[in-house]
Formats: C-alpha cells, sequence, structure tokens
C-alpha cells in the first residue's frame, strides 16, 4: 500500500513539533510579561558593611 504526501501530512508529524513550540513560545512570552509587571518589594533592613582602609591605596 502506497502512502500519499497528505495522508502523511495529515498523520500528525509537523502538527506536533508545531504544538510543541507554540507552547514554548508562550511559555517564554508569559514568563517575560510575568518577569516585566512583577514588583518585589525593596529589602526591608539597610545593608552596612565596613571596608577596611587598606583596601584603598593612598
Amino acid at each position: 500500500m502506497d502512502i500519499g504526501v497528505v495522508q502523511v501530512a495529515s498523520r500528525g508529524g509537523m502538527g506536533k513539533a508545531t504544538v510543541a513550540l507554540v507552547i514554548v513560545i508562550a511559555l517564554l512570552l508569559g514568563g517575560m510579561a510575568f518577569l516585566a509587571l512583577w514588583n518585589p518589594s525593596p529589602p526591608s533592613a539597610p545593608v552596612e558593611k565596613v571596608l577596611p582602609d587598606a583596601r584603598f591605596p593612598k
């Protein structure tokens, strides 16, 4: 039995790859939108660090 080109294309060979590509693109765009719109709260405590004088040239 000979399988024609139309029958091979209709079996979903490229369809699965296209769906996978669309899902990956949707996840990437969703992740970028989340990071662009996310407003994390700033640290509540100030950070203080003492730098020794020997570290800086005179």
